[in-house]
């Protein structure tokens, strides 16, 4: 079955940097919903047409995949008002971020603790690979037909680069 809109991928990938060093590897297939929420643009598009067994490989620059790196998301926050266990990497849900922070920064996003200060926090609401140009291999593990709540969620389950514990600075994009 060739990739269309609205079917499911199963990929693995490797990703890297402009000077070639790993940022993620992902060696067993992952599910994604092309024409949903799960993929950038710019991988769905080139993915078209292909079938499981085919090997892709993209250059992304910083506008087709995270954006360029947004200084009015840096917040520096009293140390006071977060938990007393604090770790530089550690990222906190917009709407889950104590009360009493400053009332420009948005409450939705993810925001990472870029450094710690005896009274400060600083809070970055970039994506950790803001402003970075990237380097995709793409492995089509398989594809099938989405199913309805596939359709309808936007999703197969796992969006692109979803943050979570584990990766490079405490983080795993995946």
């Amino acid at each position: 079955m060739e990739i269309t809109q609205q079917c499911v991928v199963a990929l693995t990938w490797t990703l890297k940097d402009t000077l070639g060093e790993d940022l993620d590897v992902l060696n067993e297939p992952v599910e994604f919903l092309v024409g949903g929420d799960d993929l950038l643009k710019k991988v769905e598009e080139a993915l078209q047409g292909h079938v499981a067994g085919d090997v892709l490989e993209l250059h992304l620059e910083p506008e087709e995949a995270f954006g360029d790196f947004n200084d009015q998301l840096i917040f520096l926050e009293p140390r006071a008002l977060f938990p007393d266990v604090l770790e530089a990497g550690m990222s906190f849900d917009g709407a889950a971020l104590p009360e009493g922070l400053s009332p420009e920064l948005p409450r939705e996003g993810l925001y990472t603790v870029a450094e710690i200060y005896p009274e400060h926090v600083v809070l970055d609401g970039n994506h950790p690979l803001a402003g970075i140009a990237l380097r995709l291999k793409l492995g089509v593990a398989g594809v099938r037909e989405a199913t309805e709540d596939e359709i309808g969620s936007g999703t197969a389950g796992t969006g692109f680069f979803n943050i979570a514990p584990g990766g490079p600075n405490g983080q795993h994009l995946h």
